[in-house]
C-alpha cells in the first residue's frame, strides 16, 4: 500500500505487524550477547535478510578488550546500502547485540544471566529490517545505509565510553562516504511508548531533531513528545564526535514508565512490546526517507 504526503508524493505503508515478527524471530534465537549461540544464529539470519534486500552488504569486524572484566570479544557491525549513487545519503542504525548481564535485576542470582533484549536490541533492528524490505520493493530516490551496530551493550554502568563500541569503531574507521545525517533507534518497542527529544540529539543536530518531531506531529504519531527528555550516551554520540555526522537518537528510556523499568533485566521480553509502537517509529522513518527532496 502507498500513502500520500505533501506534493503528491507516495510513501509506502510501514507494517508494525511485520516488524513485530522480526522482533520475535530475533528473540527466538535467545540472548544475542557476543560469542553466544544466539549471537551466531542471529548474525546469520540478519546477513541473510539484508543480502536479500540491499544493493550491497558486508561485515565490519573489530575486536574489543573489556578492561574491567578482562574478556576479549570478536565483534562485527553489519552494513547494508541501498541506492549507492544517490546524491542524498542518510544512515539508519540500531544495535543488534544484547547485554551479557542483567545487572539491573534485584535478585542477585539473576544479575549474571544474559538478557533476551526484546526492546533493548531487537526492537530497533526489527524496524530497520522492515524498512529494508520496503526499500527493496519500492526503491527510494534517497540513498540509505542501514547499520546494525555490535558491542553497544558491553559497558559498565557510569562509564559512557565503555558502551557503543560498534559505533565508535565505525566512526573512527568510516567505511562509506560521510552521509548527510544519521538516525539511531533504540528501545522503541515499549507498549507504553513515549519518545521525548533526547537532549544530546537536540544539542548536536537541532534542525534535524525539530524536523523529525514536527513530521511525527503531522503524521499524528502520539508517542512523539516535543519536550526535552534525558541525555543518553547511545550510538549517535560517537557518530558525531568522531565522524562529525549529524546524528540523533530516537529512544524511550522509561521502559515501561518512570516507576518501573525492565531495562537490563530478565523482564525485557516480547510480551512487553507492541506492533503499534514499532509502527509509529517505522512510519516516521519511512515518511522521512521518501519525503526527502
Amino acid at each position: 500500500m502507498l500513502v500520500s504526503i505533501g506534493c503528491g508524493k507516495k510513501v509506502p505503508e510501514f507494517s508494525g505487524k511485520n516488524a513485530f515478527q522480526y522482533l520475535e524471530k530475533q528473540c527466538s534465537f535467545g540472548p544475542r550477547n557476543p560469542g553466544s549461540k544466539g549471537y551466531k544464529d542471529c548474525l546469520s539470519y540478519l546477513l541473510q535478510q539484508m543480502q536479500s534486500t540491499a544493493d550491497t552488504v558486508w561485515i565490519q569486524p573489530f575486536n574489543y578488550n573489556d578492561p574491567h572484566r578482562g574478556d576479549n570479544y570478536n565483534l562485527q557491525n553489519i552494513i547494508a546500502r541501498f541506492n549507492l549513487n544517490a546524491e542524498k545519503q542518510i544512515l539508519l542504525g540500531a544495535h543488534w547485540d544484547t547485554r551479557p548481564w542483567s545487572d539491573q535485576e534485584t535478585e542477585l542470582t539473576n544479575q549474571n544471566k544474559p538478557l533476551l533484549g526484546a526492546n533493548d536490541g531487537a526492537s530497533g533492528v526489527a524496524v530497520l529490517l522492515e524498512i529494508a524490505h520496503i526499500l527493496k520493493e519500492k526503491p527510494s530516490e534517497t540513498g540509505v545505509t542501514i547499520i546494525f551496530f555490535d558491542g553497544e551493550d558491553l559497558g559498565m554502568s557510569g562509564e559512557d565510553r565503555s558502551y557503543a563500541q560498534g559505533s565508535q569503531f565505525f566512526a573512527k574507521n568510516l567505511p562509506i562516504p560521510k552521509p548527510d545525517h544519521a538516525i539511531i533507534i533504540d528501545m522503541i518497542g515499549d507498549k507504553n511508548l513515549h519518545l521525548p527529544i533526547e537532549r544530546l540529539s537536540y544539542r548536536n543536530a537541532p534542525r534535524l531533531t525539530r524536523k523529525l518531531w514536527k513530521l511525527a506531529n503531522k503524521l499524528n504519531l502520539p508517542a512523539f513528545d516535543q519536550t526535552l527528555g534525558y541525555s543518553i550516551f547511545d550510538d549517535h554520540v560517537p557518530l558525531w564526535e568522531f565522524a562529525k555526522i549529524q546524528s540523533i537518537d530516537i529512544i524511550d528510556f522509561d521502559y515501561p514508565n518512570k516507576r518501573d523499568n525492565y531495562w537490563h533485566t530478565q523482564e525485557d521480553t516480547p510480551d512487553k512490546c507492541s506492533p503499534v509502537s514499532l509502527a509509529q517509529v517505522g512510519t516516521l522513518l519511512t515518511n522521512h526517507i521518501y519525503g526527502i527532496e
